[in-house]
This record gives C-alpha cells, structure tokens and sequence, in this order.
C-alpha cells in the first residue's frame, strides 16, 4: 500500500486548503493508498526564527520527515498575492538539500477564490519541485472560485472538476508506484 502526504501548504488557522486536504484524504484511501494530511499550521516556525540555516533543529527534522517518509505528496496550494504562502517557502529552505525531494513523486492541487484556481501558486511550485529533483506528476487539478465550488458537506460541486480530481488521485498512486525508487545522493 503506497503512503501519500497531503500537505495543506498555509499557516492560516481554519484555512481553505486544510479543509480541501482533509477531502483528499478518503479519496486516497478508498483508492488503495495510506494517506495522512499534514498542516503546515504545525510547522514548528519558532524553532527557526533567527535563521538556523545547516543547524540540527530535532523539531523540524521531525516534522519534515512526517512528509518526507512517504512514498508520494500531493501540495495542496492556495494562491497567496500571485503566489504560494510564505510558509511553504519556509518549509521547502528547511528540508534537507538536495536531496530532500530527490526522486520523490509529487502532485499539486491548486485552489483560490479566484478565477485561475492558484495557477500561478502551482506553477512556481513546481518549478521549486523540479528544482529539488522531485517527479513531478503531469496532472493537476485546480479549484477556481473555491467558495462557490466547494462545500464540506457535498463537497466539489462542478462536476468536471471532481472527475478531474479522481481521475488525478487515481493516476497518481499508479505514478507513485511506477516511479523508480527515491535517490540516494550520497
């Protein structure tokens, strides 16, 4: 059974994205995978403050492995000023380099409230994955106008973009285990 992260990528408290993620959940798991969300509301932010950059900081190793001992992640983005959150931005400088996404299969929802559902967010994202050395799977899904599309209760509304959402978890756990195996940069 392959082990998904999905990662809600904001701090902010009772966010979007945590609700979205939170969705994902059961429809990674009734499609066979172990999945786990995890907030980067928990990043332990107070124990980088100063910049600590190559320090041994046992919290934050802790919290990155939560991610990175899966066997895929799914970033689930909000768009934050044309942009991803400033927190993600925060997590990525933290993760071991380079090796941290090395090899590792990643997938990106994006969602806003406006009209482009976080193309922009997901796309620099990207670029940052690929930079890292991630396999970065090809299908995305993104979530315009996330307040009108989305509700806890029903949730995605259009029904367009819940086929596409399905059809992206689906293929990614077959991503996740057709990909080659992480890579060991040492």
């Amino acid at each position: 059974m392959k082990r998904i992260a999905i990662v809600a990528t904001t701090d902010r408290p009772g966010s979007n994205t945590l609700r979205f993620a939170n969705y994902l959940k059961p429809l990674y798991e009734s499609n066979g995978a172990k999945a786990d969300v995890i907030s980067l509301q928990d990043f332990p932010i107070e124990k980088v403050i100063g910049g600590k950059y190559g320090k041994d900081i046992p919290e934050v190793k802790a919290f990155n492995d939560s991610i990175l001992n899966n066997d895929g992640i799914v970033f689930v983005i909000p768009e934050y000023n044309g942009s991803f959150p400033g927190i993600f931005k925060l997590f990525i400088d933290y993760l071991p380099f380079p090796e941290s996404f090395s090899g590792m299969p990643v997938a990106f929802v994006g969602l806003a409230n406006g009209s482009f559902g976080a193309l922009r967010a997901v796309e620099q994202a990207q670029h940052v994955a690929g930079y890292r050395n991630a396999y970065v799977f090809p299908e995305r899904v993104f979530i315009a106008q996330f307040h009108k599309q989305f509700s806890d209760d029903k949730g995605l509304h259009a029904e367009l973009q819940e086929k596409l959402l399905r059809s992206q978890v689906r293929n990614f756990i077959s991503f996740v285990g057709n990909t080659f195996p992480k890579q060991n940069l040492d």
